[in-house]
């Protein structure tokens, strides 16, 4: 059951830092909008496991690199 303090947070921003790439062009290759990259990328939004399959496929990391799962009470 979900806990209304539990989040899932990620560090897209940094990964697309690294390589230098734009919200735009990430967008592009994930076929989403840039809106959607920037709701990701800011923990408004938490993407499908699809996406997020995808979204690890782009940057060659494996999902748990990208995403993070914190529940309460953890750090």
């Amino acid at each position: 059951m979900k806990n209304n303090q539990d989040r899932l947070s990620n560090n897209l921003y940094l990964l697309r830092a690294e390589k230098k790439w734009t919200q735009k062009y990430v967008a592009e290759q994930l076929n989403v909008t840039r809106q959607t990259i920037h709701s990701l990328e800011s923990n408004k939004y938490n993407p499908s496991l699809i996406l997020a399959f995808e979204i690890a496929q782009l940057y060659e990391k494996k999902i748990d690199d990208i995403f993070v799962y914190e529940k309460k009470g953890e750090k």
